[in-house]
């Protein structure tokens, strides 16, 4: 099946992405730091500091999203309450990420952020119904064909 494969790629991904953006992050606060340039007046080690915990923040949160799509390949299962809302938030962040990229970095960045995406929302679908039990199987029904016993109710005019 495509679930648990699926689960380790976004695992993987979202790890990568999070050494990624910290790293980004933090390079672009070193550049900051050494420029010693100030923009509209803001002090320039404190803009520098800004991105550095700014990189490390948003690569925390993404490694939790792998964490979580790391779980979700180890157990198997699909997953459940805050796990499940922040794989939602990482899939709508890079939705509003893909749309940035597109008018600022171009095209490529914005399929990485949109192939992300699917992978995220494809993850959160693969686990969205539970597996039937064997013994449900259709034809096991009183009516030898999977029909309900019952019919269903008739239409009522007014």
């Amino acid at each position: 099946m495509v679930r648990r494969p699926v689960a380790w790629v976004v695992a993987v991904v979202l790890f990568g992405e999070a050494f990624g953006v910290a790293a980004l992050n933090w390079f672009l606060g070193v550049v900051v730091d050494r420029q010693d340039m100030s923009l509209a007046g803001l002090d320039p080690h404190m803009m520098s500091v800004s991105s550095k915990i700014g990189g490390i923040a948003f690569g925390l949160y993404f490694a939790l999203c792998g964490l979580v799509a790391l779980l979700v390949a180890l157990r198997d299962r699909p997953p459940a309450g805050f796990g499940r809302v922040l794989l939602i938030s990482a899939a709508v962040v890079h939705g509003l990420l893909g749309a940035f990229t597109w008018g600022l970095v171009g095209w490529s960045a914005f399929l990485f952020m949109v192939l992300v995406l699917g992978l995220i929302v494809l993850l959160l679908m693969t686990y969205d119904r539970p597996a039937e039990p064997a013994d449900a199987a259709p034809g096991n029904g009183a009516g030898g064909d999977g029909s309900p016993v019952t019919s269903p109710p008739v239409p009522t005019t007014p």
